[in-house]
C-alpha cells in the first residue's frame, strides 16, 4: 500500500534538517529547503536550483506542496481585487486586496466558512468546512504581495485578518501564519501592521494576552446592548458584553494595547440614543477607537444602512466622549468583495 505523502510545510526547520540527517544527508539542507518553502514562496521542488537534482527527487518521493491557487481574480472599479482561492482539497475560500493613497492591505481568511452565526454577514451563512492551515493563510499573503506590486506598483502593507472565518477559533494556525509572516525567515512585516478581528471569543482574547501577542486587536462588536446583540450576532448568548468586557480589561492590562470596535449602523437596530449611550458607556472601559463601517447588503431585508443623520449622531456623541472615531467606506461593493460579503455569490 502506498503511503500518503506528508505536507512539507508542516515541518519545522529543525525537522527539516533532521530529515536530512536521516536520509545521510548533510542537516544544513534542510535549512535550503526552508528558505525556498517560506521565504522564496517555491511550489514546486524543481525550483530549488541550489539543491541537487537527486535531492530533488528525494524529496519528492516523500513529501508534497500543498499550495493554493488563485482560482478566479475580480478587479473592481476602485482597484480593489478579489481572488477566489482554491486550497489543495478543492475547496475554496476569499481573500482581497484593498488599496488606498497610503496602503494596500491584504484581508485574508482563515476557515472555510465560519464558526459564528453573525445574521449580517454572507459567510456565516455557510457552515464550517474545515480551518485553513498556517500555509494556507501565508500563501494568500504571499498572492496579494504579488497583486499589489503588479497592480499598484508597491508591495503589500498590512493585513487584516477579517475574511471568512473566526480568526480566534483557528488560534493556533493563524498565529502560527502571523509567526511565519513576521519572521525574517518568512516576509518579515512587523506584526504592528497586522490586525486579527474578532467577533468576540473572551476566552481567547485572554489567551491572546497571556502569549503576550505583538499584532493589534480588534472587535467586531456592533451593540454594546446585550439584547441587540443577541439579535444579530446570535452566538453572543454564550459570548455575553460582560464576559467580553472582562476579557477585554485582561487584555488591556497584560499587553498595554487598546482595541479597535468596528460598528455597523443598522436602519431600526442600532440607530437610536441608547445605543449611542451604550457604545459610549462600553468605550469607556479600555482605551479604544471605533471605526464605524459601512453596511454592504447580502439580500436581506432585515438589515438596511441607516441613514447619515444617524451615523452623524454617532460620530458627534463618540467625538464629545473623546472616543477617536472614524466612517470606513467600503470598497469593492461591486465585485462583492466588502465587508461581511465574502462567499455572498461563490
Amino acid at each position: 500500500m502506498k503511503l500518503e505523502k506528508k505536507d512539507i510545510r508542516s515541518l519545522s526547520k529543525e525537522e527539516l534538517r533532521d530529515f536530512f540527517t536521516s536520509i545521510g544527508d548533510k542537516p544544513f539542507r534542510g535549512n535550503q529547503v526552508y528558505e525556498w518553502l517560506w521565504s522564496k514562496g517555491a511550489h514546486d521542488f524543481d525550483k530549488m536550483t541550489n539543491i541537487s537534482i537527486e535531492t530533488r527527487a528525494h524529496l519528492e518521493e516523500n513529501f508534497v506542496i500543498n499550495h493554493i491557487e488563485v482560482d478566479s481574480l475580480q478587479r473592481s472599479e476602485d482597484g480593489t481585487v478579489k481572488n477566489a482561492v482554491k486550497l489543495h482539497d478543492g475547496l475554496i475560500v476569499e481573500s482581497v486586496l484593498i488599496p488606498t493613497k497610503k496602503r494596500t492591505t491584504a484581508c485574508v481568511s482563515s476557515q472555510v466558512g465560519c464558526s459564528l452565526d453573525c445574521k449580517f454577514c454572507a459567510t456565516a451563512r455557510l457552515k464550517r468546512m474545515r480551518n485553513l492551515n498556517p500555509d494556507e493563510i501565508y500563501d494568500q499573503v504571499v498572492a496579494i504581495d504579488k497583486e499589489s506590486r503588479l497592480y499598484h506598483n508597491r508591495p503589500l502593507s498590512n493585513i487584516v485578518f477579517m475574511g471568512m472565518g473566526e480568526p480566534l477559533m483557528n488560534y493556533k494556525n493563524v498565529l502560527a501564519s502571523i509567526e511565519k509572516i513576521t519572521s525574517e525567515e518568512g516576509l518579515g512585516m512587523s506584526p504592528k501592521r497586522i490586525v486579527v478581528s474578532t467577533s468576540g471569543v473572551p476566552k481567547m482574547i485572554k489567551k491572546l494576552a497571556d502569549d503576550q501577542v505583538k499584532f493589534n486587536l480588534a472587535v467586531s462588536l456592533h451593540s454594546a446592548i446585550q439584547e441587540t446583540r443577541e439579535q444579530i450576532m446570535p452566538f453572543a448568548k454564550s459570548f455575553t458584553l460582560p464576559d467580553l468586557k472582562e476579557s477585554l480589561e485582561y487584555w488591556y492590562e497584560h499587553t498595554g494595547k487598546g482595541v479597535t470596535y468596528e460598528y455597523v449602523v443598522w436602519d431600526g437596530i442600532n440607530d437610536k440614543e441608547e445605543d449611542i449611550n451604550a457604545l459610549v458607556q462600553f468605550c469607556g472601559y479600555i482605551p479604544c477607537k471605533v471605526n464605524i463601517i459601512e453596511y454592504n447588503p447580502i439580500n436581506d431585508e432585515e438589515f438596511q444602512q441607516a441613514n447619515n443623520a444617524a451615523i452623524d449622531n454617532y460620530i458627534v456623541k463618540l467625538e464629545k466622549a473623546r472616543i477617536p472615531v472614524t466612517v470606513r467606506r467600503s470598497r469593492g461593493k461591486d465585485i462583492d468583495a466588502a465587508c461581511g460579503q465574502l462567499a455572498n455569490k461563490a
